[in-house]
């Protein structure tokens, strides 16, 4: 068998959290990694880590909001790694808090940051891989993206933009015979530190809804969305669950979001309503992937394995059934 090619991989946002996980399986597989991100610290953290796995690495500092920075360091990228094969738009930032009292320039900001960067990032690979006819953009979302829940309407309106947005970009793509594609990567609620930097409004800490998932299963599928030809990958029984529900059921969704969608996000512990926050800069450290719930995470997802492998489960179901006839016709 050939010996897979080496490519070029961006991931925004790629230096904690589901991104720092895929950042990491790329490296470990050989690819070059390019990652933007604010935080300097863990930017480095990140590019000591991939080199350590033998891969090239490149880093730099930018905030996705900002659709300059954003060319301005695809550019850089192709010069020191070569010509970008994957994007992966994965930053994002949220606020935890009614709607009521929220603020105009938070909306702005999440919008700016969870959706624009994802429009940024794409629009600076596109200008690359179009004239070569060649490249995968992989867009992280989230079950969110179909059915929103309270208490993060800024964070839900983003995901639901990016979906429009991509749904829009896959078919002109198709209509120009480009051999470019876009996949969109729908996420369960993950371990990952967001939770104790995003900003919160909540009486107690915030949390993923349960169940969850380690960002390794995040990272397994978004590895599986950049090499296979699939358009939408849903990951996990609860994304499964939350966007057949909000198509099936949507009103009855809403009566109950409103009676457990509160609790569902929080812990028992109090918030420190004076903690450091990264909706306008970076929360500084070196945390990893991981966020504070490892003893509460899932390692594996068996939903995303038969995704991945659902041609030859189908083809094994086939087999059986066709056992099963043979049975009864030497029965019979």
């Amino acid at each position: 068998m050939a010996e897979r090619q080496r490519r070029v991989v961006v991931i925004t946002g790629g230096s904690a959290g589901a991104g720092r996980a895929a950042a990491e399986a790329f490296a470990r597989r050989g690819d070059s990694v390019a990652v933007l991100a604010r935080g300097k610290a863990r930017l480095e953290d990140t590019r000591r880590d991939i080199e350590s796995l033998g891969s090239q690495a490149f880093t730099a500092s930018v905030d996705v909001a900002d659709a300059d920075a954003v060319e301005q360091a695809a550019g850089e990228i192709e010069e020191q790694l070569g010509p970008i094969d994957v994007w992966v738009n994965n930053a994002m930032t949220s606020v935890f808090s009614p709607v009521r009292q929220m603020e105009a320039a938070e909306f702005r900001r999440v919008t700016e940051v969870t959706y624009l960067g994802v429009v940024h990032g794409t629009l600076s690979a596109l200008k690359r891989m179009l004239p070569r006819d060649r490249g995968r953009i992989v867009q992280v979302g989230s079950a969110l993206a179909y059915r929103a829940i309270p208490l993060q309407s800024a964070y839900c309106a983003a995901k639901h933009a990016i979906q429009g947005f991509t749904e829009a970009l896959r078919s002109e793509l198709i209509h120009d015979h480009s051999r470019v594609s876009v996949a969109m990567v729908q996420m369960p609620a993950l371990n990952t530190p967001q939770f104790r930097w995003v900003k919160s409004r909540l009486p107690n800490k915030a949390q993923p809804v349960p169940p969850i998932f380690q960002p390794e299963v995040a990272a397994n599928a978004i590895l599986f969305a950049a090499d296979s030809n699939r358009s939408e990958i849903y990951v996990g029984m609860p994304s499964v669950k939350a966007i057949a529900g909000d198509r099936i059921m949507p009103r009855l969704l809403d009566h109950y979001l409103a009676r457990v969608g509160y609790d569902s996000q929080m812990t028992n512990e109090p918030e420190d309503p004076d903690r450091p926050d990264n909706l306008w800069q970076p929360v500084e450290g070196h945390q990893g992937a991981h966020g504070v719930f490892d003893l509460r995470a899932k390692p594996h997802s068996g939903q995303l394995w038969a995704n991945e492998h659902r041609g030859r489960l189908a083809l094994a179901g086939l087999a059986l059934a066709g056992v099963a006839v043979g049975a009864a016709l030497w029965r019979d």
